[in-house]
């Protein structure tokens, strides 16, 4: 009888302990462009530059008692390098050629203005999360200016307080459906070809 008495003491301490507190999560996101482009351009340089205009790393916590806790964070100098590579690629399927600086080439810069994740305040555990991607495009072409901003979100809910890896794929996600946005803006394309 002490046994199971003491058993089920530990079984409800270790559930308690799980839904109170979180670790933080650094992820490393692989976004990627997800649709088909179709071409513009006729192999015209383009000068392409992706920047982090965020003001923090951190995209918000995982919640639970302690959000204070169980940060999320994605680092510049990780996601940076790889949203340059997919903006490279889209600018090739638009039909111009990426280059690093060009003189009087048109000029595209990427930045990533805000990547944010939400989940409730209140509660033990961690059952739904909101998470926002939003990316500018500032486009150049002589005389030409073109801005835009495009936005993706995702409502996520969850059996258990989502995993380091889970969490790398819906920001990734999000990220990859918010840059696809910023490429199919025919727009970006026809200033680009100017």
């Amino acid at each position: 009888m002490l046994q199971r008495l003491l058993f089920g003491l530990i079984a409800v301490t270790s559930l308690t302990l799980v839904g109170c507190a979180h670790s933080p999560q650094q992820l490393s996101p692989q976004p990627k462009l997800t649709a088909q482009l179709a071409p513009v351009g006729r192999g015209q340089p383009v000068v392409v530059k992706v920047v982090d205009g965020r003001p923090s790393q951190t995209l918000g916590t995982r919640g639970g008692l302690y959000p204070e806790t169980s940060a999320i964070t994605v680092n510049g100098n990780d996601i940076v390098p790889k949203l340059q590579a997919q903006a490279e690629a889209a600018v090739r399927l638009l039909g111009f050629t990426p280059t690093a600086n060009a003189y009087n080439a048109p000029q595209l810069t990427v930045t990533l203005a805000e990547l944010k994740y939400q989940s409730p305040k209140e509660g033990l555990y961690v059952t739904e999360a909101t998470i926002g991607a939003t990316f500018r495009a500032d486009v150049s072409n002589a005389n030409r200016r073109y801005s835009g901003r495009y936005g993706a979100s995702l409502d996520q809910r969850f059996g258990m307080a989502p995993n380091q890896e889970t969490n790398t794929k819906l920001v990734g996600d999000v990220l990859s459906d918010a840059l696809t946005r910023l490429f199919k803006d025919p727009t970006v394309g026809q200033v680009l070809g100017e």
